[in-house]
């Protein structure tokens, strides 16, 4: 056996059935081994494409997705998909070709450093220097990747290893000193939470990315329901609990919803739940939960205390921590003082959606395409997203049900990440429908990946929120730069709908109230990959904080003007904030 065959067993040993790469010189080897095994692969049209294919498939089905590239600009076309992989805590293996050995530290052709490149942005990395080695580097890459905080790992492997023959294939792991994550919790920082909790009055669980990778749904459902407590998550924590339950306050934080931000200000006691407290989810940090005794239940224990002071750490497993803690709440008699609050926030919740229609709105507001998304839609699908207004608008308006139904890039805020995790997501789960929604400018960093969905058949639905503009950008530009619109305009080349059927993909525009809908049913019944370009108000902005402000400090809210039927019934607020950051 040789080494990329070792590789291939390997891979297959521990359950990859599916990869996504691009071949190139430094992978002849073991391109031509792939070429006669069972290991499926999918060509993707660039290398960024496969490590955001492999991180959707890793998100939605919660196993290690996998991708391969050749050395130099193929390796390090990869770096984005594995930075985003790194912040968000998902579990990539991306597997590297290198120049032989004897050439390493010459700069040879297409040779980089891609262990010093992506030591910062991964869980670990290897170099295989002896094909031996091959099947214990395999074995050590999935379970690092997937035990304690989920995250990338890379292996860098050179050409004339792919060809070496091995002495013997064994089947073991490498040893990684030091590392042993720990899952069960500080017994005594558990009772603390819970003695804290049972005196609390105004409670509010935090769930963030951390309850979806431990599976840990359940036991958050059931601690919301033991202590009256409202929930929030933070963006990757979304469809960690469900939306449609009424004490669901969705997304906290800079982007977030209004009676969340202003419920983690008021709570007495916030109990955060795998998140990393990051700058996007806390604001000031100064004014982030002032009156609130924090516990803090995460793996990872370098996020304790990292970005917020808590005040009760417990380091282990979500799912496993919460357990105990439920146990404990469960034995304890004494009466809890939370039922007015939760109550409060009940009514506060409906108060703060919009009582707003958008039917009579053209060009199309984003939220009246959000509504039709979701009547078109059952809690089953798989959504995708890219980075900005067209992730916000779905971060509001959409509400998801279930573990793993919605993916998205959150701490690197990689444009472009929406349609080839939505590849990524379908493959994996195949009986599930999986939309896209991207922006137009995401989009179009990816397009070329249409020829992939078409060639191996694919039927992701991509719906372009299509406002010619970078929208995210352009909105805080109206909002904080005194509406200078910098370079943020995309002009009106390409026409989606053209550009899609180029690539034989069936597509679709979409300019009118109730097209949306109609639009992506069809899409789904007819089984193929589509693309629908949605026309949307390039005016519209979601209310948001300010950088450098507190959570309560929102801009940019709607102000109702009149509620006649036929007519634009309110107008948004475009003031520059005063005394921003």
């Amino acid at each position: 056996m040789k080494g990329g065959q070792a590789l291939i067993k390997s891979l297959i040993d521990k359950g990859a059935d599916t990869v996504f790469g691009y071949p190139g010189g430094q992978l002849l080897p073991l391109y031509d081994m792939i070429y006669d095994s069972d290991l499926k692969h999918i060509l993707v049209r660039h290398e960024q494409c496969a490590a955001h294919a492999a991180d959707g498939y890793a998100r939605a089905s919660g196993k290690v997705g996998v991708c391969i590239a050749t050395s130099g600009p193929g390796a390090t076309n990869l770096v984005t998909g594995i930075a985003t992989a790194y912040m968000d805590s998902s579990p990539v293996l991306s597997i590297a070709g290198q120049v032989p050995t004897h050439l390493i530290g010459n700069d040879a052709f297409q040779e980089v450093d891609m262990i010093g490149i992506t030591m910062p942005i991964t869980k670990h990395n290897f170099q295989v220097t002896d094909a031996n080695d091959i099947p214990a580097i395999v074995n050590s890459s999935f379970d690092i990747a997937l035990s304690g905080r989920p995250g990338p790992i890379v292996i860098d492997l050179p050409k004339d290893i792919q060809e070496q023959e091995l002495e013997e294939y064994r089947n073991e792991s490498v040893e990684i000193p030091g590392y042993k994550p720990t899952k069960k919790g500080h017994g005594l920082q558990i009772k603390r939470a819970a003695q804290t909790i049972i005196k609390s009055k105004k409670p509010v669980i935090l769930a963030g990315g951390g309850v979806i990778s431990a599976g840990a749904s359940n036991e958050l459902k059931k601690l919301s329901k033991l202590i009256n407590a409202p929930v929030t998550t933070t963006l990757l924590g979304k469809s960690s609990f469900p939306e449609d339950n009424p004490v669901s306050m969705g997304m906290l934080g800079m982007h977030g919803r209004k009676v969340a931000n202003l419920s983690v200000n008021e709570s007495d006691c916030l109990i955060a739940l795998g998140c990393r407290f990051s700058d996007r989810t806390t604001g000031k940090i100064d004014e982030f939960a002032p009156n609130a005794i924090i516990i803090h239940i995460d793996v990872d224990p370098a996020e304790i205390g990292k970005n917020v002071d808590v005040d009760i750490p417990i380091v282990g497993d979500a799912k496993i921590v919460l357990q105990s803690l439920i146990k404990l709440l469960k034995k304890d008699s004494t009466p809890l003082n939370t039922l007015k609050w939760i109550e409060h926030v009940k009514e506060f919740n409906k108060s703060c959606i919009p009582r707003i229609s958008f039917e009579n709105n053209l060009p199309l507001k984003p939220q009246q395409v959000m509504k039709e998304l979701a009547q078109a839609l059952d809690e089953e699908t798989i959504m995708t997203t890219d980075v900005g207004q067209n992730q916000m608008w779905m971060a509001h308006f959409y509400n998801t049900q279930k573990p793993r139904t919605f993916i998205s890039s959150g701490g690197l805020g990689t444009m472009g990440f929406g349609f080839p995790a939505a590849m990524g997501a379908k493959v994996a789960m195949p009986e599930n429908d999986v939309v896209a929604v991207c922006g137009d400018g995401g989009f179009l960093m990816v397009c070329q990946d249409l020829a992939t969905v078409k060639e191996y058949d694919i039927p992701v639905v991509v719906c372009v929120l299509d406002n010619r503009y970078l929208g995210m950008v352009a909105q805080w530009q109206k909002l904080f730069y005194n509406e200078r619109m910098s370079h943020t305009h995309l002009g009106e080349v390409p026409d989606f709908v053209k550009l899609a059927e180029s690539f034989g993909v069936r597509a679709e525009r979409v300019e009118k109230v109730g097209e949306t809908e109609k639009a992506l049913k069809d899409a789904l019944k007819s089984g193929e990959p589509t693309l629908i370009d949605i026309i949307i108000d390039p005016e519209e902005i979601l209310p948001m904080v300010p950088p450098g402000c507190g959570l309560t400090e929102i801009v940019g809210e709607y102000k109702i003007e009149r509620e006649i039927p036929g007519e634009i019934p309110y107008k948004q607020t475009k003031k520059a904030h005063e005394g921003g950051d």
